[in-house]
């Protein structure tokens, strides 16, 4: 579904169970930008649950990123109830009876890519509200 992702050659994904550790199960890079997509995964079905992104570009085309990159934002990025993921995500796993969270991540910005993270981010998303005319059920806003 998303052919603009292909090119991003450092990439990987992680699945996750409410019983685990996200701190242990996520394979995400420290200090790498780029974009993470959630699916959920229940019985046999996988569905987009959320798009995120981590570091932004300056205007001197430098590239900020917070302490953790992609791997902290994943881990402790705020959702839900202003708190970190790696507590969040187990408690709305067990609400909406998810089995499994599948995380899947791209480095979009390095030596060899110079996608924006917030930019790839805005295309996954586009392309997902193109075809469902709305966004993923946790993403609140864009």
């Amino acid at each position: 579904m998303f052919q603009e992702l292909e090119k991003y050659k450092s990439s990987n994904y992680f699945t996750f169970t409410k019983d685990e550790s996200l701190e242990e199960k996520c394979n995400a890079p420290e200090g790498a930008s780029g974009v993470y997509l959630v699916y959920s995964v229940e019985n046999s079905t996988k569905e987009l649950v959320m798009v995120g992104s981590s570091g932004t570009i300056q205007n001197n085309g430098d590239l900020k990123t917070k302490n953790g990159g992609l791997y902290d934002k994943i881990v402790n990025g705020q959702q839900f109830v202003k708190s970190a993921r790696k507590y969040t995500w187990p408690t709305q796993m067990e609400k909406e009876n998810i089995d499994a969270l599948e995380v899947v991540w791209y480095e979009t910005f390095n030596t060899e890519s110079k996608g924006i993270p917030t930019s790839v981010e805005g295309y996954v998303l586009q392309e997902f509200f193109a075809e469902n005319n709305r966004l993923p059920r946790w993403n609140v806003a864009f």
